[in-house]
């Protein structure tokens, strides 16, 4: 039986659902605990939209497009303050149009407060969750190969997610992911921004990450990827934490009966994506909330991270969440063509089994 230290994922990551209204509006989260949120990520369900997302270490009114490689920039009728189990919108059409349907994902990290960080070669400030393995990671570039950035964690990072909030300059500026899974990840990034595959590259990771750092400027030649010189950057920083987070691959079989993806808890939430594929598959997530039953009522409602596209349902996407993991049971490319390889991002609604020993029900 799995053993976790987090009974209660809902303190540390929620789903809220709301319809806008086009005026000023308070989202209030449902789940067993109250979530303060620190980091949110918003997407329209029914509308052509950006996904944007926020976060209170440099303030819930500067707003980054996760579908877009554009520079941060502040929208005051955004996300207007933050409470202790949701947050308040203002009148942006991005966010609150009225009578559309839109999604929230949040993730909690220390309430906003941060701290100076010298672990690394770069002095970065950092917001910290150790209990839930997340951290929000900010640093000035200076256009340097081979640096380093503390995270906080304590924990070795799975993921880390980097973004230039300066600028917008195509050739450097997507969502840059490190995942662990990857092929080789000291040389392999994937664009939260972009359908492409893994790319094979010496330029953004200067050395895998340890329990007190991550690595950027892997080069000599192109260091601004994700060191740029005079140029600010944000780094979403997460750690594998038994129960509640996983951080995973699996390879497909191309069949409607598809591979068992084990987690060790009830997902709450899933985002996949295709990294041996040379051709253009989504990042496509998947959560409880709006899939509140198993297939057929389904898992399926799909959103992608790099699109602008509303939610969409199809029987040949997605699968089933189980007590501790993911049925497969899609033939779309974008989750399970035989013999391509799939990483994953997931949290937990709840633990296969708590630190007391009660398993947790299935759908």
């Amino acid at each position: 039986m799995a053993y976790t230290n987090i009974d209660d994922p809902s303190a540390f990551f929620q789903t809220a659902l709301y319809t806008g209204t086009g005026s000023e509006i308070v989202v209030t989260n449902d789940g067993n605990s109250d979530l303060q949120p620190d980091f949110i990520w918003i997407k329209n369900r029914d509308d052509f939209s950006n996904h944007h997302a926020v976060n209170t270490s440099i303030g819930s009114t500067r707003n980054l497009f996760v579908n877009k490689s554009d520079y941060e920039e502040g929208q005051a009728q955004s996300v207007k303050s933050i409470q202790s189990d949701g947050f308040t919108l203002g009148t942006w059409d991005g966010d609150n149009v009225n009578n559309q349907r839109f999604v929230a994902w949040q993730w909690k990290s220390n309430g906003g407060t941060t701290a100076s960080n010298t672990n690394g070669s770069i002095t970065s400030t950092v917001q910290v969750n150790q209990d839930a393995g997340f951290s929000i990671v900010t640093w000035a570039g200076t256009g340097v190969y081979n640096k380093t950035v503390g995270h906080g964690l304590g924990a070795t990072p799975a993921v880390v997610i980097v973004k230039n909030r300066a600028s917008a300059d195509t050739s450097y500026d997507d969502w840059w992911v490190f995942h662990h899974k990857t092929s080789n990840p000291i040389n392999r990034v994937l664009a939260l921004n972009e359908t492409a595959a893994e790319v094979g590259s010496t330029v953004f990771w200067s050395v895998l990450p340890s329990s007190t750092i991550f690595g950027i400027g892997g080069s000599t030649n192109a260091p601004r990827y994700t060191n740029g010189a005079s140029q600010d950057y944000i780094a979403y920083c997460f750690a594998e934490k038994q129960g509640y987070s996983k951080f995973g691959s699996y390879v497909g079989n191309g069949n409607v009966n598809g591979p068992f993806v084990y987690t060790g808890f009830k997902p709450a939430w899933f985002m996949i994506k295709a990294t041996s594929a040379s051709g253009g598959d989504s990042w496509q997530m998947v959560d409880a909330k709006r899939n509140p039953f198993n297939r057929h009522s389904g898992v399926y409602n799909k959103l992608g991270a790099n699109s602008t596209s509303y939610e969409s349902a199809s029987t040949a996407i997605g699968g089933d969440f189980l007590s501790n993991g993911l049925k497969v049971r899609a033939t779309d490319s974008g989750w399970n063509t035989s013999g391509r390889t799939y990483t994953y991002m997931a949290f937990a609604e709840n633990p296969f089994t708590t630190s007391t020993g009660i398993p947790t029900t299935a759908r």
